[in-house]
């Protein structure tokens, strides 16, 4: 299938250093992918010694389980961060999945070692989102100015060259830019014309966007130069299913004035994570908004930047569909087809041309795609493509 985006101002979108030209994987579309390896976090994981949660839930059970809870939970994968030795960085998102809910819940950055043979997943570490220094002026829940859920809804995260890290808000939508251990380093970035429903200088104004439906995914160029956010709602007056990526100079700390846009298959579908491939493509996690049984579309994209026609659309090439998944070996137990059927799935990055790595986010303890009735666990699938990606090789580290 051939989509496109939407290019203003630009005939191309020019993405990191120079690098040498790569070979375009030759048929249009993909064939099955095949599932190469499979870990399970089991959904009640919490972080050792951490404080209460779920206090806004109520007290009846959600999916069996009756908050609050003891600790917490190490759960709601929004975004990765590939790191050396097998870890890696999943942001967990604002909580329990709405602004009201998710005082109790502390941003953070949790550090996995999925072993892909064996099924387990280990907790490593990790550290929390705050803004000890006051760079945040609206105000915050907690005194102690440990970020919650009911701050922000962070969704998207890439580290830069030094060591710090962009993450996207959906909130604002905000670009915040934090150290190597989690302090905010300055005030948040606001996208310029664009406003959630929660953002916190609305004013009484009209919001533009919809709820939550800030920066899902984000791209790093791969020098590290520009960021290039990308909107999981449609702006409006903008044409039903279409999302605006933007360009963000990180030297200059502002937007570069450049932007495009992705077509949804439909306009109900949303995104679920987007990573740079190379200097001109991106993989682009599209997914309807249903679980199990009914999900129907949980699809990875690769995108071009440069191939649009004359209504300025540029092309989608369907690199893996989540829903198919051929499974030989029978891993994980499942069948030889296998299906990875979550409401929400939000991070993918690129181990080698063929290889990729995929989580869900467990929408902890709502989401119950694999099991009626039964929170979801943190899942880390990896799949082999039937053909090569045309990637970088600053992509794959």
């Amino acid at each position: 299938m051939k989509r496109a985006l939407f290019a203003l101002g630009v005939g191309a979108l020019v993405v990191g250093l120079a690098a040498p030209a790569l070979a375009d994987p030759g048929p249009a579309e993909f064939g099955q992918a095949t599932l190469t390896g499979f870990a399970s976090l089991p959904a009640e994981t919490f972080v050792p010694g951490s404080e209460a949660s779920g206090g806004g839930l109520g007290t009846n059970p959600i999916n069996g389980l009756t908050p609050p809870f003891a600790g917490q939970p190490v759960q709601g994968f929004s975004g990765v961060v590939r790191r050396d030795g097998g870890v890696y960085e999943m942001l967990s998102d604002n909580g329990f999945g709405r602004k009201d809910n998710s005082a109790d819940f502390l941003l953070r950055v949790q550090r996995v070692k999925p072993d892909l043979g064996s099924g387990r997943v280990e907790v490593v570490g990790g550290f929390n989102l705050s803004d000890p220094d006051k760079h945040i002026t609206f105000p915050l829940t907690r005194e102690d100015r440990k970020l919650t859920g009911a701050d922000l809804d962070v969704e998207s995260i890439v580290r830069a060259p030094d060591g710090t890290y962009w993450i996207g808000d959906e909130f604002g939508p905000f670009l915040l830019h934090f150290s190597s251990s989690g302090k905010l380093l300055k005030a948040p970035v606001p996208l310029p014309g664009v406003q959630a429903p929660e953002n916190p200088f609305l004013n009484g104004g009209t919001p533009n966007l919809g709820r939550s439906k800030g920066f899902e995914g984000m791209a790093r160029s791969l020098d590290g130069k520009r960021l290039y956010p990308l909107l999981e709602g449609t702006i409006t007056g903008d044409p039903a299913g279409t999302l605006r990526m933007y360009e963000f100079d990180v030297r200059k700390k502002g937007y570069t004035g450049k932007r495009w846009t992705y077509p949804l298959d439909a306009a109900t579908h949303a995104i679920g994570d987007a990573i740079s491939v190379d200097r001109h493509r991106f993989l682009i996690i599209e997914r309807d908004g249903k679980q199990g049984e009914a999900a129907q579309v949980k699809k990875v994209y690769l995108v071009d930047s440069r191939d649009h026609d004359r209504d300025g659309l540029m092309d989608k090439t369907l690199v893996a569909d989540l829903l198919n998944i051929a499974n030989p070996d029978k891993l994980g137990g499942f069948g030889q087809t296998f299906r990875f059927p979550f409401e929400t799935i939000e991070s993918v990055a690129i181990l080698d041309r063929h290889t990729l790595i995929i989580a869900n986010d467990n929408n902890f303890p709502f989401s119950s795609g694999r099991t009626p009735g039964r929170p979801d666990n943190n899942e880390f699938i990896t799949i082999k493509l039937t053909h090569p990606l045309p990637a970088s090789p600053q992509a794959m580290s």
